[in-house]
């Protein structure tokens, strides 16, 4: 299972990620509030039914404020300049051994890598 991060969401909607059509058609793709709220706030063609179409999706487990906040300390994943969504989709993913996360921002990548987590498409 894969959750895609918005960066991946954000470049499909401008040109089809071949990937990640192939991910959705397998049903290979997991999804998370976060990610459906950084893409809500942005600026979306048929907004209602594409967010209906990720919160039907299957969810991740989403840590509690507190876990993530311990997840942060216990990995040591403070002064990297990753966002508090980030933290939260690490966190969430870490709690499913079988997903892993899709993501072309570039901390969040790295950290993803070093947590052993992160999918690595073969293009």
């Amino acid at each position: 299972m894969i959750l895609v991060d918005t960066s991946i969401w954000v470049d499909h909607l401008h040109r089809s990620e071949p990937e990640l059509v192939a991910l959705l058609d397998r049903s290979f793709v997991v999804q998370h509030p976060m990610v459906i709220g950084e893409l809500a706030l942005g600026t979306l063609r048929d907004r209602g039914t594409f967010l209906e179409y990720l919160r039907d999706l299957a969810g991740l487990p989403v840590a509690t404020h507190d876990e993530v906040l311990a997840f942060v300390d216990a990995n040591k994943l403070y002064g990297q300049g990753l966002s508090l969504v980030d933290a939260h989709l690490l966190a969430s993913v870490r709690l499913v051994p079988e997903v892993r996360l899709w993501t072309r921002d570039k901390r969040l990548r790295a950290a993803s890598r070093e947590l052993g987590v992160a999918f690595e498409p073969e293009t």
